[in-house]
């Protein structure tokens, strides 16, 4: 039976059970509901209406004697309830003062301000997906020698922050060879995104190739090192897994210990999370739905950040199912919506 087809009483007392285990944490019974006078029905009617809710896969008992606590298709009923209600984008509001992300300087800085800022302010584990260097617009670039085969890529985007990555080469290249690579791409490529520029340099056979060879060639090896290393690895900021270590109650420790496996492997986290990535502007995954055993026991909302013309990562909180959706969810709005603007509009 579809969601669709409860009826408005199953519907209250589906919420409040809901809410009454989020808060407490505990099996809820119809006496629970009946104190709260949410309905003029007798405690047998309410009753009723969670033993229909139960045989619906809405709610389920723990323990024979216990009351009952809300399934994952229960949390998503009401979850989505939360997602109809968020304000039109044109009437959002930031939460964040404007001093809390400073733009200037260096993405990285920035995100990770962002990932301390979302474990702080949901007290859960925060994190951010940093976007892929070699699909962001190019204003300026620099490439550094920093070790033998080892070559910083320093990136300043169209909106006017800094982005660097070290990539590493079969082929060295000296410091003399970089920098007329990164003048003939500052020349000749401004605006453009890195992919797009190896794209033209091996396809489109511009008139000069023939001219240039050295420095195509050397910027070619460059370019197809750098994008083959990203797309082995994605970057990933969190901030708070000691916060999850409270959560014990609502996450036995063996999935905890999983899912601090999945923090040391960066690039794991970051494959699930990616993998989630919307133009939603609020996205929750709860429990079973995210098709990882690892994390069954927890929830993922996150959102997206970017510029006008680009979805460039997303942010979000890991945290326990039993968490206050109605302020984790505008919460993940507002800082995605504050960090886009502070992209956006940066100086």
């Amino acid at each position: 039976m579809k969601s669709l087809d409860l009826r408005k009483k199953d519907r209250v007392v589906l919420v409040n059970v809901v809410e009454s285990f989020l808060l407490e944490g505990k099996p809820v019974g119809s006496d629970t509901i009946t104190r709260k006078r949410i309905l003029p029905d007798s405690p047998a009617t309410i009753r009723n209406s969670m033993v229909r809710l139960e045989k619906l896969g809405y709610l389920f008992k723990p323990h024979a004697s216990a009351g009952r606590v809300p399934s994952d298709k229960g949390l998503r009923l009401y979850v989505n309830s939360l997602l109809d209600m968020l304000a039109p984008s044109s009437e959002r509001t930031v939460l964040l003062p404007e001093e809390a992300l400073p733009g200037r300087g260096d993405l990285n800085s920035l995100l990770s301000r962002v990932s301390l800022m979302l474990a702080d302010e949901s007290d859960n584990l925060g994190f951010v997906l940093s976007p892929r260097i070699s699909r962001i617009h190019f204003k300026h670039l620099r490439f550094i020698r920093v070790a033998d085969n080892k070559v910083m890529v320093i990136l300043l985007a169209t909106f006017n922050l800094v982005l660097n990555e070290i990539v590493s080469l079969e082929q060295d290249l000296g410091q003399g060879e970089l920098d007329e690579a990164a003048r003939f791409m500052n020349q000749n490529f401004r605006g453009k995104t890195l992919q797009a520029v190896l794209d033209y340099l091996e396809h489109e056979r511009p008139p000069y190739r023939q001219r240039r060879e050295p420095v195509t060639a050397k910027l070619s090896l460059l370019l197809k090192a750098y994008l083959l290393q990203e797309e082995r690895s994605d970057s990933i900021f969190f901030q708070g897994t000691s916060r999850l270590l409270d959560k014990s109650r609502d996450i036995p420790l063996e999935k905890l210990k999983a899912l601090f496996r999945h923090f040391e492997e960066k690039a794991r986290l970051a494959k699930i999370i990616s993998d989630f990535i919307s133009l939603d502007r609020v996205k929750v995954l709860i429990g079973s739905e995210q098709n990882d055993p690892d994390i069954a026991d927890c929830a993922l909302i996150l959102s997206h950040y970017g510029t006008e013309s680009q979805v460039l990562g997303s942010l979000g909180i890991i945290g326990p199912k039993r968490i206050p959706y109605h302020r984790i969810i505008p919460l993940v709005d507002s800082i995605a919506l504050r960090l886009s603007q502070t992209i956006r509009h940066n100086p």
